[in-house]
């Protein structure tokens, strides 16, 4: 092989989560940062996290709630 062209090989880099887990393993990199891991994502934990910074949720509830009244009267006609 030749010489001098491999990347250094850390086998202590640490990958930091957003939710503060520290997980050691072996990279190139000596540091990775993420903002999901195992610890807090949905998948293995089981709970869902919506963040609806648009609102588009509440707004798609609302439409819905409307039409569905309107189905309501419909039927009563």
């Amino acid at each position: 092989m030749k010489k001098k062209i491999h990347p250094e090989y850390h086998t202590d880099a640490k990958i930091k989560c957003a939710c503060g887990n520290e997980i050691k393993t072996g990279s190139t990199v000596a540091s990775i940062q993420v903002e999901l891991c195992s610890a807090c994502h949905p998948f293995y934990t089981g709970k869902q996290k919506l963040v609806d910074t648009a609102r588009r949720v509440d707004r798609f509830n609302k439409i819905m709630s409307k039409k569905k009244a309107s189905r309501v009267s419909q039927n009563k006609k």
